[in-house]
């Protein structure tokens, strides 16, 4: 099992983009790290490390591909007291739901249980033009929170 299960969900790539970056930033780290774009519920482990990449599309709407593992959390509820997780939101300003997906699915993963390490990083695509370099940021003080768990 790796120590980090990377979970992205997007409609044009850039949360696929950046779980990569990061998994790789996490390796050179000392982590082992699994990549998962748009897994299924049960395509996870319920305990470890989860680290949540979604963008933001419509009206503060879940990615296609990450709709189903969002609405199985609401109606299954897990037990998920096993699972620290941290959150990185993608979206823009423009819009009154900003990185509404990613607080929908903190929202969710809290309900079952899951304790999340550190605060939700939002990337404001108006202000960065690469998402992955403000969550290369974020993640080298993440990957400390973990190591003090």
């Amino acid at each position: 099992m790796a120590d980090i299960t990377l979970i992205s969900g997007s409609t044009l790539g850039s949360a696929e983009y950046v779980a990569e970056h990061l998994a790789e930033k996490l390796e050179d780290a000392g982590f082992s790290t699994e990549t998962l774009h748009g897994p299924l519920l049960e395509d996870l482990t319920a305990s470890g490390i989860w680290l949540v990449i979604s963008s933001t599309h419509g009206a503060g709407d879940i990615p296609d591909n990450l709709l189903p593992f969002y609405n199985d959390l609401r109606e299954q509820k897990p037990d998920l007291s096993q699972v620290r997780f941290g959150s990185i939101g993608i979206g823009s300003r423009e819009y009154d739901t900003f990185c509404g997906a990613i607080d929908k699915i903190d929202t969710e993963l809290a309900a079952c249980g899951a304790k999340q390490v550190g605060e939700t990083l939002k990337i404001n695509v108006l202000e960065h033009d690469i998402p992955e370099d403000p969550a290369e940021i974020w993640v080298g003080s993440w990957a400390d929170r973990l190591r003090d768990l």
